[in-house]
């Protein structure tokens, strides 16, 4: 009789994953963010255990998006209050707050449960080149496939 393989504590290694995000599309960079953060790439993975790597995001004001979305994409929030929804488009967002735009395109992308709530942790993202995770020794992304 086969046995499945479930993965134990002492059998994940988590490490730290650097990606530079500068001249990325959005959608696609959102998406090797998530998979990293998930455990894709790796062999011992398993859906519902967390045997995904850290994910250092730097240069997240320098991502590209396609078409017109610059200007037609917007961002929503609301204050709960009569009139209180306001919006905001993907170039004002990136003037104002650019790692909120890839923290929103990643957790679109991760379980909506307490699994994901507890992935989401795992993303550090940085408006500029500097992080503060050197201590960490971050992997880059380009390293972490060959």
């Amino acid at each position: 009789m086969k046995k499945t393989f479930y993965p134990k504590a002492e059998d994940i290694s988590v490490r730290w994953v650097l990606v530079d995000a500068k001249g990325k599309n959005l959608g696609r960079l959102a998406t090797e963010i998530s998979g990293i953060i998930l455990g894709k790439h790796k062999p011992e993975y398993t859906p519902g255990v967390n045997v995904g790597d850290y994910v250092v995001v730097v240069n997240a004001e320098q991502i590209t998006v396609t078409g017109k979305k610059m200007d037609d994409k917007y961002y929503y929030r609301e204050s709960k209050y009569q009139g209180g929804l306001k919006k905001i488009n993907l170039r004002n967002q990136l003037e104002k707050r650019p790692e909120y735009v890839i923290e929103h395109a990643v957790r679109g992308m991760l379980p909506h449960n307490r699994f994901g709530r507890k992935l989401r942790k795992k993303l550090k993202v940085y408006a500029g080149p500097e992080h503060p995770h050197q201590a960490q020794k971050p992997v880059p992304v380009e390293k972490l496939f060959t």
